[in-house]
């Protein structure tokens, strides 16, 4: 380069004279609202270097690009860059799949299986391919059933698989009992287990807030209406959008499951993984607490269930069970 010259402007989001500062790597496939929303949830945080990946030209880029010029404000050091070419999911630690076609309202989750399940093969074969020892986080709906895919795609340990939606699913009863009782969400723990869907099972006895269990503080007729609340959440967004689904929400949940991961805070969180025994059911992926650290899903936590209890997490297990059978599973 002769002197005076300048470098070549790039809008790729690739920063060729920049290098890691041994951050772990996160690559997080679809570059849509959730995806993005996660990879800037992670360079707010510096938690990893992220590849964000989509198959639309220039959509991850610019995406990339944009968050970059956010970072001096923000005051991150973290790299995000963008690419067309899953095979970039090379070296990741966690790879995070947003992809898929996305739930319109009065679109049942259901509908989205057979669509989704192509797209999600062909995504997990590729993590296999280039990123063996990555954990897997999985967001794409039907999210039970295309945690099963991945698993089953990839052939990695149970540990290594995972779904998003218990973190979300909690998140979302928390945010409703704050409302009702107008308290801080940091006060209220809540717990909901099962499928990603109607068929999910909140718990109410688990539910506290500043330590106090919640059927003390609300009537049971009240919190079965939060309970009914939380089960259509995401529906409730999707008519109020019009046009998108839910995206913050769950953006957050898998950063904080990729932060658990990632640092090793082995958080007890709801998470869709597969059940091999543990509450009586066997070979369904559905969500569950567990012990979540550098290793993946490192424990399964078994809560004492009521029979009601333990009925309706049989349900939501035999309703996935049924959805994994018609994708071949």
């Amino acid at each position: 380069m002769t002197a005076g010259a300048s470098a070549p402007l790039t809008y790729c989001g690739s920063f060729p004279g920049r290098k890691a500062c041994m951050r772990p790597k996160v690559a997080v496939i679809g570059a849509g609202h959730v995806g993005a929303t996660t990879a800037q949830r992670i360079l707010e945080t510096e938690l990893a270097d992220v590849t964000l990946i989509d198959l639309i030209e220039g959509l991850p880029q610019g995406k990339a690009l944009d968050m970059m010029q956010s970072a001096p404000i923000l005051g991150c050091d973290a790299i995000v860059t963008g690419s067309n070419d899953v095979a970039d999911v090379e070296g990741a630690d966690v790879v995070i799949i947003t992809a898929g076609l996305a739930r319109k309202p009065g679109m049942s989750r259901d509908d989205l299986l057979a669509k989704n399940a192509g797209i999600i093969a062909e995504l997990s074969r590729a993590v296999r391919d280039n990123a063996p020892d990555a954990i897997i986080i999985m967001v794409t709906n039907p999210l039970d059933v295309m945690t099963a895919v991945a698993h089953h795609e990839t052939g990695f340990a149970r540990e290594r698989v995972m779904g998003m939606a218990g973190v979300l699913d909690s998140a979302r009863l928390r945010c409703f009992i704050a409302m009702e009782l107008g308290c801080s969400v940091k006060e209220v723990s809540a717990m909901v287990l099962g499928g990603h869907g109607d068929s999910m099972v909140p718990l109410p006895r688990y539910c506290t807030v500043g330590g106090i269990a919640l059927p003390q503080l609300l009537p049971a007729e009240r919190i079965e209406q939060l309970v009914e609340r939380t089960r259509s959440g995401g529906a409730e967004i999707g008519r109020l959008l019009k046009t998108a689904s839910a995206y913050y929400a769950p953006a957050a949940s898998a950063a904080a499951m990729a932060a658990s991961i990632l640092r090793d805070q082995k958080q007890i969180l709801p998470v869709c993984t597969l059940l091999q025994g543990e509450y009586g059911i066997k070979d369904v992926f559905v969500g569950v607490p567990v012990r979540l650290g550098r290793k993946g899903v490192e424990d399964v936590i078994e809560l004492d269930l009521t029979d009601e209890e333990s009925a309706a997490l049989a349900v939501s297990a035999e309703h996935v069970r049924e959805s994994m059978n018609k994708v071949g599973l």
